[in-house]
């Protein structure tokens, strides 16, 4: 079953050794569509601050009850590199945060493959050349580097822009808590549709304009119309996105295409 990304916030953080805080906000990776990190607010501690925590670290997820269960300790997390959250994570932030916790760079080098989803990492130490090799890549790709990070908070409210025309603004995403990959968008179409919710999968976004706050499909404004309904109490399974591709192509002789 697939999980709405809005309601992890407030979630409890329950590290090994004490309760943590609460989720925040998601960030998550727009080029693979995956959940990369959850940003946690430690108000139970004293000056209460901001942290990144990876899904690699969640052992258990407790739905039922709103709750995570990491297996890191409170001094981890504390000693964790800090983060200003009303700023955009750096490339540099990420590999000090990976460093620290000695998860593999899902970006680069060897672990490229595995670690696209942090759900499914595999763990493995680096040997002396595949360090090298990804601190090369790194330090040259660094002054250009896109992350890619968003903040599912900040995306929640963007207009949806059809093909032909707008149809309404994202209001949510379903992910899989098995790989905390991204499988489908919520978009709400009241100004059109009066209380109608309907589901798009990332494959049909074209393009995000961060400066517009407006994400582009590669749908007519009819085809979003049309998309299968979102009933929130009774989220679709994985794998939903790919029979609602396939069916919403089936018989046409060619898909549409937006402008570059």
């Amino acid at each position: 079953m697939l999980h709405s990304a809005n309601a992890l916030r407030g979630f409890a953080i329950a590290a090994t050794d004490g309760e943590l805080g609460s989720v925040k906000d998601v960030y998550f990776d727009d080029a693979a569509w995956t959940i990369r990190y959850l940003v946690v607010n430690t108000g139970g501690w004293p000056n209460g601050f901001d942290v990144l925590l990876s899904p690699m670290s969640v052992l258990a997820e407790e739905w039922g009850h709103r709750a995570l269960r990491v297996g890191l300790t409170m001094q981890q997390i504390r000693n964790s590199p800090s983060i200003d959250t009303a700023k955009p994570v750096e490339r540099q932030h990420e590999e000090e945060f990976n460093t620290y916790y000695g998860y593999p760079y899902y970006w680069a080098g060897p672990h490229r493959g595995s670690a696209v989803y942090p759900g499914v990492v595999e763990k493995r130490p680096l040997d002396t050349a595949d360090e090298l090799a990804i601190r090369k890549r790194m330090a040259e790709e660094r002054a250009h580097a896109d992350p890619h990070l968003r903040s599912c908070h900040e995306v929640v409210g963007y207009h949806i822009h059809a093909i032909d025309r707008q149809i309404g603004h994202v209001e949510d995403f379903l992910f899989d808590q098995v790989d905390w990959s991204i499988h489908l968008m919520v978009v709400d179409t009241r100004k059109w549709l009066v209380g109608k919710h309907v589901l798009i999968p990332p494959r049909e976004i074209s393009r995000v304009s961060w400066e517009d706050r407006t994400v582009l499909v590669n749908a007519t404004r009819d085809q979003v119309e049309h998309s299968p309904e979102y009933d929130e109490a009774h989220p679709p399974e994985s794998g939903a996105e790919l029979e609602m591709f396939r069916v919403r192509n089936a018989g046409e002789t060619g898909a549409s295409h937006r402008p570059q």
